[in-house]
């Protein structure tokens, strides 16, 4: 069977409506039967509760605090690079962008400024720019940090579909990540702007960070934009920014001859939180 054609009933799912309840049941707090979902998750996707700071499933109230559990001190230690990676999870791809263009999959591309919401100047300072997207799975740990230190300029939430973001309907649904709801946050850094970009996927019950908080729900009808240029709201690398609530994927943007990437990645390559994601073209300790 084709991706197309195997996400076609993707295409008729009810997936906002499927979005809410998961969110209901996994922030509920159910007593024994949120223990045996999160005692079945575990087995399920092979969790390895071994690096979680608090490895004992049934001390958690509700499946959210699981999902976003902390790692133990030390568990990810940052490598001695310009750029870490954010997150664990899986390369979907990464590379140079053609002009505006990112690559999605085979077939398949999607512009700048459709992923970080319309903003066309925003966008324009990643032409001919790097892009890195990285699929979060089930198993994986759920919280987002730094790849370099940054401060905060502003957060915008983009409004869209809730199609699933695994490696198939990447695949099958073109345009998939400016496609999805998403958080796209910016950042002033010593090596220029950055973009992260946090995408909603079904059943992700939410995303937020930790300057604001839960940004969705309430799922707002149109693109909102907060400005923290004034707040002088600083990261440095390695901090945690973020966190998704049921798994999902993260785009970053970079400028135009701001980073090679570490020769080691490749499409479908793990990763992990901490890792060599890349260094500066003048920088040679990868």
């Amino acid at each position: 069977m084709s991706d197309r054609l195997a996400v076609l009933p993707q295409y008729l799912l009810p997936k906002r409506a499927l979005t809410r309840f998961a969110g209901w049941v996994a922030s509920g707090r159910w007593g024994g039967l949120t223990h045996w979902i999160i005692r079945d998750f575990v087995a399920r996707y092979q969790v390895n509760m071994a690096e979680a700071a608090n490895p004992d499933t049934a001390s958690y109230p509700s499946f959210n605090e699981f999902f976003t559990r902390a790692l133990k001190p030390g568990a990810r230690p940052l490598a001695a690079a310009d750029f870490v990676c954010p997150v664990d999870g899986a390369i979907s791809q990464f590379g140079a962008i053609e002009g505006d263009q990112i690559f999605q999959a085979k077939g398949h591309h999607y512009s700048t400024t459709a992923l970080v919401g319309g903003d066309a100047a925003l966008a324009a300072q990643f032409v001919q720019g790097h892009f890195a997207t990285i699929y979060l799975s089930p198993k994986d740990y759920h919280r987002i940090h730094m790849p370099c230190d940054g401060r905060l300029l502003r957060m915008t939430y983009v409004p869209g579909d809730l199609f699933s973001v695994n490696p198939t309907t990447a695949r099958g649904v073109p345009g998939l990540f400016a496609r999805n709801e998403r958080v796209v946050c910016v950042f002033d850094t010593a090596h220029g702007p950055l973009v992260l970009t946090l995408v909603g996927a079904t059943i992700v019950g939410s995303m937020a960070t930790v300057w604001h908080g839960v940004v969705n729900p309430p799922r707002r009808p149109d693109v909102h934009t907060w400005d923290y240029a004034a707040q002088n709201i600083t990261l440095k690398q390695g901090d945690e920014m973020g966190r998704f609530l049921l798994g999902s994927t993260v785009v970053l943007l970079f400028p135009k001859d701001t980073v090679r990437f570490n020769p080691d990645w490749a499409p479908a390559g793990p990763v992990c939180l901490g890792q060599a994601m890349g260094n500066k073209p003048s920088t040679t300790n990868l």
